[in-house]
């Protein structure tokens, strides 16, 4: 019978073998890759015995066509009561209310966590020389900094107000005619950001940790944000991980966790790929850097993500691109967006079994040149077939 995904006492999560989960077919293109990445998600789990108690919910387009709401209060307690969900692209909507609906969900459930994982298949063309050396997992802090929303507009009373109290009690110049936005990043949002961040490089015996920030210019932000990680290391991890500070780069059995100037690594991460693993971040940082990693191993097509709360069970995974409505009801677009996140969030639910079996069979079929147009039309001698047919050959393969 179909059970609700539960917390428990010992931090864990309880998953029965046919976890109710809510999803969202998502907007544009969802029609199309969202049935796809299913078709998939169910071969595999059958596969091991297990089955998913699929929930829809509404949000975005779907759901304003058919409520008259962006985001309906039932969407945000079925993951709020399921613990975990999967959805496919949003629309944002233009004009007043929601900024984005995927920021909206993130904030009301505090999904702290924005993980992406980034890494080469075997044949999926690649603009880089060696896309086989990237092999990095992003933690992206998921609630603060500019993503905070907090802006006043240029010309409101608002902005005029906020202008002469910088001027008058913090000695800004600022310009008139600014519009101005507030960027905070706390010690409690940062520590456990990182926290996460360490944690999952040593239970994946992972050998570093990189906290890339811009600190050098924004020190009492991101500055703060890297000095918390070292001390959090000190506080929290001295017996399994050391700072680069306290081992000269030398952390002998121990993770190293180490920093990184955001400018600097969006260069490196190009020309020495090897030396990164799992990198922790701030907000708009994580966003410039998790699309930037995508483009050097197969584009946001088929980029994974995941919003998660370690401390509450809570996450939703889902497709990291946009709605593409041009494509919407071709059957034409790449599912592996979806899919890898439906992936995570099976590895996440402890079924790693199937989450390593569906990676396997994306494999070869990548590799058998049997691909969607977007990488088709980069291949030599590719078999172009359409979101579903990818996807039972996906299952095929299984």
């Amino acid at each position: 019978m179909p059970n609700t995904i539960t917390m428990g006492a010992d931090g864990k999560l309880h998953v029965p073998d046919e976890p109710i989960i809510p999803f969202i077919e998502g907007d544009g293109t969802g029609v199309d890759i969202w049935p796809a990445a299913r078709l998939v998600l169910d071969a595999a789990a059958a596969k091991h015995g297990r089955r998913v108690a699929w929930k829809e919910v509404l949000a975005g387009q779907k759901a304003f066509d058919q409520t008259g709401t962006w985001l309906p209060d039932e969407t945000v307690e079925a993951f709020r009561e399921h613990l975990i969900g999967i959805k496919g692209p949003l629309t944002t909507p233009i004009g007043g209310g929601i900024r984005s609906l995927n920021v909206a969900l993130r904030q009301i459930l505090d999904l702290y966590v924005c993980l992406r994982p980034v890494r080469w298949f075997t044949g999926v063309p690649s603009p880089v020389r060696h896309p086989e050396l990237v092999d990095m997992v992003i933690f992206r802090e998921n609630t603060e900094d500019v993503y905070a929303g907090y802006e006043v507009e240029e010309g409101t009373p608002e902005a005029a107000k906020l202008t002469e109290f910088l001027r008058q009690e913090m000695g800004f110049p600022i310009r008139d005619g600014s519009g101005i936005g507030i960027k905070p990043i706390s010690e409690e949002g940062s520590k456990r950001l990182i926290r996460a961040a360490i944690r999952y490089a040593l239970d994946h015996h992972r050998k570093s940790v990189t906290m890339v920030h811009k600190g050098n210019i924004q020190k009492f932000t991101e500055g703060a944000f890297r000095n918390w990680g070292y001390e959090l290391v000190r506080e929290e991890f001295a017996d399994v991980a050391v700072g680069w500070d306290d081992c000269g780069g030398d952390p002998g059995e121990k993770l190293l966790v180490k920093d990184a100037i955001a400018d600097i690594t969006l260069q490196q991460v190009l020309t020495r790929p090897a030396e990164f693993d799992v990198i922790a971040t701030t907000n708009l940082n994580g966003d410039y850097l998790s699309d930037a990693l995508a483009a050097q191993v197969g584009g946001i097509g088929i980029a994974p993500g995941a919003n998660i709360n370690y401390v509450t069970g809570h996450g939703i995974f889902e497709a990291t691109h946009g709605t593409a409505p041009k494509y919407a009801g071709q059957d034409k677009v790449n599912p592996g967006s979806v899919l890898l996140s439906g992936v995570l969030m099976f590895e996440h639910l402890g079924w790693q079994d199937a989450a390593d079996d569906i990676v396997a069979a994306l494999e070869a079929t990548i590799a058998a040149k049997i691909v969607t147009y977007d990488f088709a039309r980069q291949m030599d001698g590719a078999t172009e077939v359409s979101c579903s047919a990818f996807a039972r050959a996906v299952v095929e393969r299984l």
